[in-house]
């Protein structure tokens, strides 16, 4: 393995739109609004900014294929733009090659931002089947949902570890009532109200055994990065600012799948993505060493799932130490403490950055009511796709040191 991307690349400013139902607001409305608080909160004049990178994934129906749309909305001047996606692994992805980008010294400071907006496009915010975004999806697997091929996820899980039914549900409720919890005390949320667990397993069933509140929220929204090198971080007179310890992304061929290597329980992706970020960071014991973690919880199964293939809790124990609160905000190791995919919100190109968005805000112990004791690593990720063929993508940020 290269020696990694630990410590080359400082972010020195962030910024967030309140996610929801933004029906006023566009995508250059939301992209505006994101950069205006990044760019504040860096202290650099726009000119500053040596390239950028957007990342969008309904692009016929929000921005259009090419970068041209950021270029123009935030005015930059004359500088390389790229347009990446990488499904909802696609605001991570931005990222990645603004760091990239710094860390390989081919420019100086650089912006990621990630746009998206769900609730312009089709039905509840997912393609419908005459879109060019759902055209492949609709022609090869015309039966396929979300909610449909999360659930089978629980299934498989269930049976493996010879889970009973209802231990399952109320593991996957309270990991609902927990980011609700969270969400109710973050101003930017799309959903900021408390559930109870009863609330939860008795909603009605979606896919089952997923109900109604067993899946994240459809928003809109944007957020963005400006990175730089710690060098450059210092000569801006930063203090204390926060660098990325380790970037990594795994995509399936779908092989583990068609050959029988996967019993369809977790996800493999997560499971060698996580060990190659944690070689990257330095990290050897991620139990004990992490503080915090935001992932990709689209339904409370794959947050559950997440936390055995991240090797935080051992295989099929990730629901006992799920009930035991040890992912509360209060317990050992705090996840979703913005409320995650399911309260903050799921604008696809937006929500890698927003997780990154919470961590630094956590790091810099500007997180208001959210705000954890002290924090020393924060772990991001991004899972795109379908349990059977998906993307991961892993960041890892901390106190530069």
């Amino acid at each position: 393995m290269a020696t990694g991307i630990k410590d080359k690349v400082a972010i020195i400013g962030m910024g967030c739109t309140r996610f929801g139902e933004r029906w006023d607001a566009g995508a250059e409305e939301l992209m505006v609004e994101a950069f205006e608080e990044c760019l504040a909160d860096a202290g650099l004049e726009k000119r500053q900014i040596g390239a950028a990178w957007l990342g969008t994934c309904m692009e016929e129906i929000n921005v259009g294929k090419t970068a041209m749309p950021l270029a123009v909305t935030l005015r930059l001047p004359m500088i390389p733009v790229t347009r990446v996606e990488n499904y909802c692994a696609t605001g991570t992805e931005a990222f990645r090659g603004a760091c990239y980008a710094v860390a390989s010294g081919a420019y100086d400071i650089c912006l990621a931002m990630g746009v998206e907006k769900l609730k312009d496009t089709g039905y509840g915010g997912l393609p419908n089947p005459g879109s060019n975004a759902g055209s492949l999806q609709w022609q090869w697997m015309p039966n396929l949902s979300a909610p449909g091929a999360f659930a089978q996820l629980a299934s498989a899980y269930r049976a493996k570890y010879r889970v009973g039914e209802q231990d399952l549900k109320r593991a996957m409720g309270r990991v609902s009532v927990k980011s609700h919890a969270n969400g109710a005390l973050n101003p930017k949320a799309h959903l900021q109200k408390a559930v109870s667990l009863d609330q939860v397993l008795g909603a009605p069933i979606i896919a089952h055994p997923l109900g109604l509140f067993d899946c994240c929220g459809v928003s809109d929204g944007a957020a963005c990065a400006i990175v730089t090198t710690p060098e450059i971080a210092a000569g801006l007179g930063k203090k204390d600012f926060v660098t990325v310890k380790a970037l990594q992304v795994a995509l399936s061929s779908g092989e583990e799948a068609a050959f029988n290597r996967w019993d369809g329980d977790h996800f493999m992706t997560t499971d060698r993505c996580s060990a190659m970020a944690y070689q990257e960071a330095g990290i050897t014991d991620p139990k004990r060493e992490i503080s915090m973690m935001e992932v990709h919880d689209c339904f409370s199964i794959t947050e559950l799932v997440t936390m055995e293939d991240l090797h935080i809790s051992e295989r099929g124990r990730a629901w006992h130490d799920v009930m035991d609160g040890f992912y509360d905000s209060d317990g050992q190791m705090p996840c979703q403490v913005d409320g995650g995919l399911k309260c903050f919100g799921h604008p696809i190109g937006a929500s890698g950055l927003r997780m990154l968005y919470e961590m630094y805000l956590q790091l810099h112990g500007r997180a208001g009511k959210r705000q954890l004791g002290n924090p020393r690593y924060g772990l991001t990720h991004n899972l795109g796709g379908f349990p059977f063929q998906n993307i991961c993508s892993i960041a890892i940020i901390g106190k530069y040191k």
